[in-house]
């Protein structure tokens, strides 16, 4: 049994009781690998703990994202007769636990395709989604940007093109009241980037026109926010000259400093763990294709690959959530045939979120708050046992 989020004033740590019978998941047994691909700064040594195929009901299922939001986990993707070059929905779907999951929306424009699907949160607790509108010019596939919003995860706003096709904003990230992203040429010739700004997701302004220029054809790229205002981008290149390249700015983000990886890496994404550490995921090329966690060090702008998630084929586009003491990781993949949605719950050792202080109380668990998972052992009241009497009554 592990007790995730506790802190005691007697054991200033996280308990962690193991059953006898060793864990081993049915994501580990797929991947033939138990242990992760090796120890990395901090010491960190991920384990998958389960993976799940959440969706299928389309001929291909990909592109995915994922929040919690309102007490519930979303995940969007598309849903389309293949990867590209037919006319693409978007389907939001909704789970309380991650593991039972329905349909929430499922977002269409006329004569578009669309792609790529980005959930994020505004600041007045809307969910946001964000994705690409494709169509074909003149023989040639356009991409801009379209949005949806919804206040209550059930009825959502018509999609509105908010980038005109020829400019594909492919991510937003909120800090504060301001959400940033990078959009990149999707056909219009234009090998560099500009980094928009929002305060309310439909009107767009550019704050780096020239944010990233060198060489390639830099495309998908993830923009997050450090603790002291200072933001990073992980940026995805295509053609010839295709490895990723890691950004870091100051406030007001005119100006960036940009650091080869090294590695090519597609669909882009990475969050910060609460040990402080920045966990990256995408689709990497070196030998078999696959969806993989990275480690991405900030100070010495390099990354390395730390845990393969069960995938292959046609697979990448990660969203990422750290929720109940873990990374909860959406993917699509069609290792197994079908290219589905797919959701893996990745736990850190010894790193700890939302921790719950029970100080020197002595706690029953008589649930499962305090409790990550369960394996042998399950939550059973003492039965009754016969023993003396404790009460005689006189007169009824």
């Amino acid at each position: 049994m592990i007790l995730s989020r506790v802190r005691s004033s007697l054991v200033m740590l996280c308990l962690t009781f193991w059953s006898s019978t060793a864990l081993v998941t049915e994501a580990q047994v797929a991947t033939g690998r138990v242990e992760p691909e090796g120890e990395i700064s901090g010491g960190l040594h991920p384990e998958i703990v389960d993976v799940h195929r959440i969706w299928e009901a389309a001929p291909h299922n990909a592109f995915t994202d994922l929040v919690h939001w309102n007490g519930a986990l979303y995940c969007a993707f598309r849903e389309g007769e293949g990867h590209a070059g037919d006319l693409g929905k978007l389907r939001v779907i909704v789970s309380s636990d991650g593991e039972h999951w329905k349909s929430a929306a499922w977002l269409s424009m006329e004569q578009f395709d669309l792609r790529d699907a980005a959930l994020s949160i505004t600041p007045d607790n809307r969910l946001m989604v964000l994705g690409g509108a494709q169509q074909q010019r003149d023989g040639k596939r356009e991409t801009g940007t379209f949005v949806s919003f919804s206040a209550d995860g059930q009825r959502f706003t018509d999609p509105q093109i908010v980038v005109p096709p020829g400019r594909w904003l492919w991510r937003v990230s909120w800090h504060g009241d301001t959400a940033y992203g990078v959009s990149y040429g999707a056909n219009d010739d234009q090998p560099h980037t500009e980094l928009l700004s929002t305060k309310d997701g439909t009107t767009y302004d550019v704050v780096s026109q020239n944010m990233f220029d060198r060489g390639g054809w830099p495309t998908e790229a993830r923009v997050r926010f450090d603790n002291d205002g200072t933001a990073y981008c992980l940026q995805r290149r295509d053609g010839d000259d295709h490895s990723a390249y890691f950004g870091i700015a100051k406030s007001p983000y005119e100006q960036w400093q940009w650091h080869d990886l090294g590695v090519r890496i597609g669909g882009p994404n990475f969050v910060k763990i609460p040990s402080g550490d920045w966990i990256a995921a995408g689709r990497l090329y070196d030998g078999k294709v696959r969806t993989e966690l990275l480690y991405l060090d900030v100070a010495a702008r390099h990354v390395t690959p730390i845990l393969q998630l069960p995938s292959g084929g046609d697979t990448s586009y990660p969203g990422m959530l750290w929720h109940d003491g873990m990374l909860w990781v959406s993917y699509y993949a069609s290792h197994e045939g079908k290219t589905s949605i797919y959701l893996a719950r990745v736990r850190f050792p010894g790193v700890c979120g939302n921790v719950i202080d029970v100080g020197n109380r002595l706690e029953p668990f008589v649930d499962r708050h305090l409790v990550s998972r369960m394996t042998n052992a399950e939550l059973r009241m003492h039965e009754p046992v016969p023993a003396e009497a404790v009460l005689k009554f006189d007169r009824p």
